[in-house]
């Protein structure tokens, strides 16, 4: 088992400089898509990233194909692929707060930073790297796989949709868009909004903006108050810990800003929540329509047991409710929630008890699309292959993981996500300054080829 894992080991280690320059260029093009675009279907960052992809994989001999700017693909050799590794191009946009240009690499103290580092283009191009040392090595590959690069995973994954309608995946699908060892379960998926009506009174919000994506928890505020001094306000916040704050007045209005940490939805824990902050300090001033609000999404609460929900199953885990959108406009509330549930719940189960939780409060959903959770039997041949790999490349203990990230295999059934990130790790996916570490990217290198080359036998 593993007997190229040295010779593998040896050539990454000789080709690192080779490597990170790869990923430089994939990190400089601004790949978020879009529909709202005349370039189609995703935009002209998203076409462009899939362009570099497949001239790189025409570059390592693989037959390529361009699914209509939806996708692309190589394949190794010929025949039908028993392996499909699948990973996407497109990012989510910038945002705020990075200490680096997100679209420039930048390499310091051994952590590589930039928009897609581990959230897909690093382990994309580590992909591509494990194809090329397989070549070049010669190491024989009995039976083809293909590399799948798509375009929109960070909008909704219409563009695998699409793909697989005309390229349908083989039996063994694994992609870098998770968790090592391997992430065999992934809770389900809920994102909704809501709105209600405000009271409009003259003292409390005339304007909020809190949160740019419904799968991020919301790492900056803004707000403009009437009738409440700076003191009031002060006072409000003062055990919400850790914001940073900024007030100014304007034609005797409070306008603020309110800083915290923006990171992947699905992990709540690892960021600070500017919109519940604020609900919890609105609430304090005796701001009505926010008060009732701060009693359904309460500051530190990540699980929405105050709404009714808060379940957990042995396979799954803890599910999460985060509050990720808020805003007030003239006589609107609106904001959004995104929703991880455990593998024995339905979406269905859990929408009944938000929308009667939302309606009691003077709310009513807007929106509501859903995924149901996706499990793999953990001693299937593709899982127990990995956790070989796993535990051949890294010695460690390989174990299935369940978590609330919707990986790019989540409706594909019996797909699994190998890595990118390692358990323990912080990437700030989604966040500012997203990042791998040199050690984890080598880790993926030697990952993916080994895993390659048993999959393929």
């Amino acid at each position: 088992m593993l007997e190229y894992k040295q010779a593998l080991k040896d050539y990454f280690d000789s080709h690192i400089d080779e490597i990170i320059s790869s990923l430089g260029e994939i990190i400089a093009i601004e790949s978020v898509g879009t529909l709202d675009s005349s370039v189609k279907p995703f935009g002209q960052g998203s076409a462009k990233a899939l362009k570099w992809g497949e001239v790189f994989l025409k570059s390592l001999g693989m037959k390529t194909c361009n699914a209509d700017n939806y996708a692309v693909h190589g394949d190794f050799k010929e025949g039908e692929p028993v392996l499909a590794v699948l990973s996407h191009l497109d990012t989510v946009p910038a945002g705020e707060g990075w200490s680096y240009d997100p679209f420039k690499l930048t390499c310091k103290d051994g952590i590589l930073y930039g928009r897609g580092t581990i959230d897909d283009k690093g382990p994309s191009v580590a992909v591509l790297y494990a194809v090329k040392a397989i070549k070049d090595l010669n190491i024989p590959i009995n039976k083809n796989f293909r590399v799948v690069f798509g375009g929109f995973e960070e909008g909704g994954c219409d563009d695998i949709k699409y793909y697989q309608e005309k390229y349908p995946f083989p039996e063994n699908v694994f992609t870098p868009d998770g968790t090592f060892p391997v992430l065999n379960c992934e809770k389900g998926l809920i994102h909704l909004t809501f709105q209600g009506k405000s009271d409009n009174a003259d003292r409390g919000v005339q304007r909020l903006k809190a949160g740019t994506v419904i799968n991020a928890v919301p790492g900056k505020a803004e707000f403009i108050l009437s009738g409440i001094t700076m003191q009031e306000m002060k006072d409000a916040l003062e055990k919400t810990e850790g914001f940073d704050l900024a007030f100014e007045t304007k034609d005797g209005e409070l306008c603020g800003t309110m800083t915290g940490k923006s990171c992947h939805a699905s992990l709540p824990q690892n960021g600070l929540n500017t919109a519940t902050g604020l609900l919890q300090a609105f609430s304090r001033l005796g701001i009505s329509e926010f008060e009732r609000l701060s009693k359904l999404f309460v500051h530190g609460d990540l699980s929405g047991k105050a709404i009714g929900l808060g379940f957990s199953d042995k396979i799954s885990g803890d599910m999460t409710c985060v509050l990720t959108q808020l805003e007030k406009e003239q006589e609107q509330i609106r904001g959004g929630v995104d929703i991880r549930f455990p593998v024995d719940r339905t979406s269905q189960e859990i929408y009944a008890i938000i929308k009667n939780a939302l309606e009691k409060s003077g709310f009513e959903i807007t929106s509501f699309d859903s995924m149901e959770p996706h499990y793999v039997d953990k001693d299937c041949p593709l899982v127990q292959t990995l956790l070989t790999v796993y535990e051949g490349v890294t010695g460690e203990k390989g174990e299935c993981r369940a978590e609330g990230g919707i990986t790019y295999v989540h409706n594909t059934p019996g797909a699994v996500a190998f890595g990118a990130e390692f358990p323990w790790e912080n990437n700030n996916m989604h966040g500012a300054d997203e990042h791998i570490s040199l050690a984890t990217f080598k880790a993926n290198l030697n990952l993916y080829a080994n895993a390659i080359i048993e999959l393929t036998k």
